[in-house]
């Protein structure tokens, strides 16, 4: 099994580092040691909460806890968000069963190889930079909540406005001007090593915004030795 290299996201077969992150949903600290040699474990790395997309991918990742409970499974949500915008955040909007971590500084997504990438005029070198016009190109397709596909940032107004969502200051320290964090999802088996993951990255940007399909998590999660 190998760490991970710094210039990708993990893979399957590598082994995740430990990470030491304030935990959100109770008090203390949660690392990913605390799992390992126990049990298996999902792991959310996602944008801040000011991110729209990633309110969704959070509750979508939760709505899967009972089931992959069933089967010996914990998860962890980790958000670039500071601890106390954050639990703020999950107290008027809580999600059951959830265990989430705060991540400020990003310590996480760089662990486990996840990129920032760079908005420029003309350039494009994914995962590292994509020019404005690769940006408004891309449509995020969500039925049900956009009236049709949009671009990221028309989609990103519509869905903040129906969310009622309000930017504080906290939010705006986590938005660099310029630049976007990209996020993934990682099961790890009981000795933290990489089994299955879904990140931005891949597939050229191909998963941007979107979430893994339920049956595709809990297929991995039903092929894991608990």
């Amino acid at each position: 099994m190998q760490e991970n290299r710094a210039d990708r996201p993990l893979q399957p077969g590598d082994r995740a580092p430990n990470v030491v992150l304030d935990a959100i949903t109770r008090q203390g600290k949660i690392a990913i040691d605390d799992f390992r040699g126990q049990k298996p474990l999902l792991v959310g790395l996602f944008r801040g909460l000011h991110c729209p997309f990633c309110r969704r991918q959070i509750a979508a990742m939760a709505e899967l806890t009972d089931a992959l409970q069933e089967k010996g499974i914990d998860s962890l949500t980790v958000v670039n968000t500071p601890i106390e915008r954050a639990r703020l955040y999950f107290r008027y909007h809580p999600l059951p069963n959830l265990l989430a971590a705060s991540d400020p500084e990003r310590v996480s997504h760089r662990a486990f190889g996840l990129p920032r990438v760079h908005f420029t005029e003309t350039e494009n070198e994914w995962p590292h930079k994509v020019s404005m016009d690769t940006v408004m190109s891309m449509r995020v397709d969500m039925p049900g909540e956009l009236p049709e596909p949009m671009n990221p940032i028309a989609a990103m107004e519509l869905l903040d406005k129906a969310d009622g969502y309000e930017m504080t200051d906290d939010d705006k320290r986590m938005m660099s001007p310029g630049e976007g964090q990209l996020v993934g999802e990682f099961l790890l088996d009981r000795d933290g090593v990489v089994r299955w993951c879904f990140t931005e990255v891949e597939e050229a940007g191909r998963h941007m915004f979107g979430v893994p399909a339920p049956r595709e998590v809990m297929s991995a999660a039903a092929n894991m030795a608990v």
